[in-house]
């Protein structure tokens, strides 16, 4: 440190007052403050020294900050992320928490968007309003990069974020605008947060190109996102050590499955294909083999891969571009199940009876060679067109498609029994052009191929989580809790005005009884409106280190077994499954994975909401240039949303837009309980679910809205 003890405990205090800094352990803040070994002792002696002194205080994780007495007069704070509004107030979400806390712009307390904050509470919520909260301090800063447009001025420059929850533009002194033009979608790196009236501060740090330039409208949303673009080179050299043909050595110890009869099926354009599939037939059963690519035997734990994988969590698909969680080498190469080749797989057996259940089963080893590669359009041809044309060419493998559409029958009916919900919700294919522009929208086709192969991952899933409960394994399930009581509540009063009922209990529901109302409203004028208040009722999946069930499955255990080269959820229980079968689960091991298995799974859960938010806005940005090409076509949609600002109005390509309340005749009052706009005079009801005709009026590429006019 070569400074005085005096000049290096002022040191630290400067460091740990500056804006940008980022709460670090005794062993970080040695090696950012280049402390020599020799001098250890004395940076201890000054921490301990300012601990006393109270201008630091450490947390629970060992991380050193300035000691803050705001946080020492009440214990009734609470850690959440903070999330901005552009008009300046702001929310923080809470984990496990359902409701929000309002945060007023003169209570943001200098909180910026996505940082991790401590909040108190300062008013009780009533039956309008949220809990409101004030931000006490700051814990750890959730963004240092901005996107955005940069703008030239006179001696400085300044980028208009896309975020558009971002209230203020950033300010770029002249020497850090780094050539930016005009027009330009820049990278900023924060340099200051603001506050106390100064706008945030930051440098160009990467320029991705001009606004209008193919490809820049994704670019910006992965950037905006944090989503990586390339693999650092010592990923890329593991990968490009490992061979492309399994070795004699690699399938030494596992059961040899080459002669079984298999298929993978998948969209035409897969190209990571990490599942397989057998099927025979003994008497009445049915002896199904799920067969997954073995991707832990090539992304050892702890290597550079492996690091890489946890950072990214899950692969992320925009539209025509995919961000893959393992380099293409792996991805589509060794760990990809292609046709006529030798693969590792991880194999679940199982032996299914008439009725769906599975009466036996073994996880194993494997080494497999997959028969054909078949896509999800020609085996529908097969199974429900009955194809003349194709079941002579695929004459071999016909009497096994046959038989996995009526295990898949008797599969979906066994859940369907034990009350699995199916909402069959409407997901978007988007088709682009060359140059990156809209060209189709429609919804995706969800046919008898895609429930057979959703249907068999399904219960190698539920098969393989039951397994390792039942031996008190450290696990990671995929875990959906039940609805919120008061949102059910709410429900259920809605549709007695549709003479229906739900039977809740005192704190719960059977999802039995949502899918069965489900079931009674199917092809009726209700269906719609009350499908999406169903859905808007449940929370969210996730990864947890302890089981307990898949709400929406009905199921009691539940994991993500069956996709390791796009999830590291389901490449973690691969190892957990190989150190069961080679005996390698001793204490040591049970030690290390109760350490990392809760942040595993927390970061898996979280990577997974950033993949599909990213994945939302790209399907918006995409919805939003489609539509600019339609300004002024009229078409037929439902009212898939009523707010005290408008009516969202859905089409049935999937594009979703605005009907803002001033653009309705007269004079309309939200009613807030029925999920209505209604006159305050003569006039139209609008309620969710109901057909109405709009006209495109306008589109708004930056804020992704599509705005309509009802048609009279």
């Amino acid at each position: 440190m070569g400074k005085s003890y005096k000049e290096r405990k002022n040191m630290i205090l400067n460091l740990m007052g500056n804006d940008l800094y980022v709460p670090m352990k005794e062993k970080e803040l040695a090696v950012f403050l280049q402390v020599m070994p020799e001098d250890r002792p004395v940076l201890s002696s000054i921490l301990k020294e300012l601990l006393e002194e109270k201008k630091i205080e450490i947390s629970k994780r060992g991380k050193y900050t300035l000691y803050d007495p705001k946080l020492h007069e009440s214990k009734d704070l609470i850690t959440g992320t903070f999330i901005s509004n552009h008009k300046g107030f702001g929310f923080v979400e809470v984990e496990g928490r359902d409701d929000d806390l309002y945060i007023s712009k003169e209570n943001v307390n200098g909180a910026f968007h996505l940082d991790i904050v401590e909040a108190r509470i300062i008013s009780a919520p009533s039956d309008k309003r949220r809990v409101e909260a004030k931000i006490v301090r700051v814990v750890e800063r959730g963004t240092d990069q901005i996107v955005g447009v940069f703008q030239k001025s006179p001696g400085f420059g300044f980028v208009i974020p896309d975020d558009h929850k971002l209230s203020d533009d950033i300010f770029i002194p002249k020497e850090y605008c780094n050539g930016a033009v005009d027009g330009h979608k820049v990278v900023v790196k924060l340099t200051s947060y603001g506050g106390d009236g100064k706008k945030p501060e930051g440098k160009v740090i990467e320029i991705l190109g001009h606004i209008n330039d193919p490809g820049v409208d994704i670019l910006s949303i992965v950037k905006g996102f944090g989503l990586p673009t390339e693999f650092p080179e010592k990923v890329l050299n593991q990968a490009f050590a490992i061979g492309d043909e399994v070795s004699e050595a690699d399938m030494a110890g596992r059961e040899d499955l080459r002669s079984w009869q298999m298929v993978t099926i998948d969209g035409e354009d897969t190209k990571d294909i990490d599942d397989a599939v057998s099927l025979t037939r003994e008497g009445e059963d049915y002896i199904l083999g799920v067969h997954i690519a073995d991707v832990s035997n090539y992304v050892q734990y702890r290597s550079a891969l492996d690091r890489e994988a946890l950072s990214r969590g899950t692969s992320v698909y925009l539209v025509d571009t995919v961000i893959p969680m393992l380099p293409h080498k792996l991805s589509n190469g060794i760990c990809s199940l292609n046709e006529k080749v030798d693969r590792l797989t991880l194999s679940c057996i199982m032996r299914i009876n008439a009725q769906g259940k599975v009466i036996d089963y073994r996880i194993v080893e494997s080494v497999i060679n997959v028969d054909r590669r078949m896509d999800y359009t020609t085996v529908n041809r097969i199974i429900s067109e009955k194809d003349e044309s194709l079941r002579k060419e695929y004459g071999d493998l016909v009497c096994m498609f046959d038989d996995m559409a009526e295990l898949s029958r008797i599969l979906r009916a066994m859940r369907k029994k034990r009350g699995a919900i199916d909402f069959d919700l409407k997901e978007t294919t988007i088709k682009l052009d060359d140059n990156g522009m809209p060209i189709e929208i429609r919804p995706y086709d969800r046919n008898d191929a895609t429930m057979l192969i959703e249907s068999f991952m399904l219960i190698a899933n539920e098969t393989v989580a039951s397994h390792y409960y039942w031996l008190e394994s450290p696990f990671i399930y995929r875990t959906h809790d039940n609805p919120d009581p008061e949102k059910i509540k709410k429900l259920a009063a809605f549709i007695s005005n549709f003479d229906l009922k739900l039977k809740v209990g005192k704190d719960d529901i059977h999802p039995k009884e949502i899918q069965r109302l489900l079931s009674s409203i199917q092809d009726t004028d209700e269906e719609v409106l009350i499908t999406r208040l169903a859905l808007r009722s449940m929370k969210q999946a996730k990864y947890t280190v302890d089981n307990s069930g898949h709400f929406g499955l009905a199921a009691k255990y539940y994991c993500h077994f069956t996709s390791p080269i796009r999830r590291y959820p389901d490449l973690q229980i691969h190892r957990i499954i190989k150190d069961h079968i080679r005996g390698r689960m001793k204490k040591e091991k049970l030690e290390e994975y109760d350490k990392i298995l809760f942040d595993v799974a927390a970061q898996s859960s979280r990577l997974e909401r950033r993949a599909e938010e990213a994945e939302r806005e790209v399907e918006k940005l995409k919805k939003c240039q489609y539509m600019s090409k339609r300004i002024g076509n009229e078409y037929e949609g439902v009212i898939s949303g009523v707010t005290e600002w408008g009516l969202y109005v859905e089409l049935p390509n999937t594009v979703e837009g605005l009907v803002h309340i001033s653009k309705l005749d007269g004079y309309y009052i939200y009613d807030e309980e029925n999920y209505e706009l209604k006159p305050d005079r003569g006039g139209k009801t609008y309620a969710l679910g109901q057909t109405v005709n709009v006209i495109v009026d306008s589109v708004d590429e930056a804020l992704r809205t599509i705005d309509f006019v009802i048609k009279d």
